[in-house]
């Protein structure tokens, strides 16, 4: 079969493997749709903080059934599903209190482990969940909604409450669809216009607004709800200065939400955590009920997530799908391939 491999920075190749065999408990999927994320990116530009090579990409996509064996979820060969890309150890101190999306040996699909990027994949039967019906393009973003729900959910927003997202990336976008869901009068930053415009009008945001000088842009953000500060900033980015940005523009009584993930240091003034009593909220993976939510969500009607596809590509041109990505990110948002 044939796979996708970044084998160093810059340089993806589709190779020839073997097929895989399921063992008892997994199931044989044939890979359909997947998602380039931006830490599939990052590992192309050698900036991922979990990177090494060579790597098979990908942890968000859909699959057919191809083989499976008596289970207990109704899994037929045939359908449609999405799976969970988190692998737990099952015995760190997390583990043991049922965290496991934050478990302390975590290996991701196409970061600490090889990922989901050829044509054919073994999964646990228990990491599987069925599709419900929808298309195999939607099944794809299941997993990058995971995540940005998830943080929105850490910070339990209520109707009404002020919000600004940090990044129009994909998660940072899905994460403005969230809390929107849940009642949040939301807003959303980004360094690239566009990306903030095709964000506002698809999704009806409450605003977008546009970070173009470091000088002046708490204070656009400060500007915009009147001074008082937001009830909620989620950091989407991964970058020092924008988590600097959240604490700024926090309301005092706040909450900070980081999903955003990076490789370099922050020195801040850690005292305004206290001063304005803070609350600040990790965000990692997400789990198998956040799955399960988002599939029901989605098929309700409530979210169309393929507003969030700006491109796709053919599985043969896979490296020019990460070579375009990386060289006009500031204009293209979800990069999916169909294998």
């Amino acid at each position: 079969m044939k796979t996708i491999i970044i084998n160093h920075p810059g340089e993806v190749e589709i190779i020839e493997t073997e097929k895989p065999s399921a063992k008892p408990g997994e199931a044989l999927l044939k890979v359909l749709y997947g998602g380039i994320c931006g830490s599939d990116l990052g590992t192309y530009r050698g900036t991922f903080a979990y990177a090494d090579y060579p790597r098979i990409p990908g942890h968000e996509f859909s699959a057919e059934i191809i083989e499976i064996g008596p289970n207990d979820k109704g899994l037929k060969p045939g359908m449609i599903v999405t799976c969970n890309p988190y692998f737990n150890c099952t015995k760190c101190y997390s583990c043991q209190r049922g965290l496991l999306n934050c478990c302390e040996h975590n290996e991701t699909l196409g970061a600490q482990r090889d990922g989901a990027f050829s044509e054919y994949i073994t999964m646990s039967v228990e990491r599987i969940y069925d599709g419900k019906g929808l298309p195999a393009k939607t099944l794809a973003l299941i997993e990058p909604f995971c995540i940005s729900y998830h943080g929105v959910s850490r910070a339990h927003i209520k109707q009404g409450d002020k919000v600004l997202v940090i990044g129009a990336g994909t998660i940072g976008v899905l994460a403005a669809v969230a809390a929107k869901s849940k009642g949040g009068e939301v807003y959303i930053a980004d360094i690239a216009p566009q990306k903030v415009e095709y964000a506002v009008k698809t999704f009806g945001l409450a605003g977008g607004i546009f970070n173009d000088s470091t000088d002046n842009f708490v204070q656009k953000c400060m500007d915009t709800i009147h001074g008082n500060g937001f009830d909620v900033a989620i950091e989407a980015v991964g970058m020092p200065g924008t988590f600097q940005n959240c604490i700024d523009v926090a309301a005092f009584g706040g909450k900070i939400v980081l999903i955003g993930v990076g490789k370099k240091n922050l020195d801040f003034n850690f005292t305004l955590l206290q001063k304005k009593e803070l609350n600040v909220f990790g965000s990692r993976n997400a789990l198998k009920e956040d799955f399960l939510e988002l599939i029901d969500l989605v098929k309700n009607g409530t979210v169309d997530l393929q507003k969030i596809i700006t491109n796709t590509y053919k599985f043969d041109d896979a490296a020019k799908a990460f070579e375009e990505f990386d060289k006009n990110a500031a204009n293209m948002l979800k990069v999916m391939i169909e294998f």
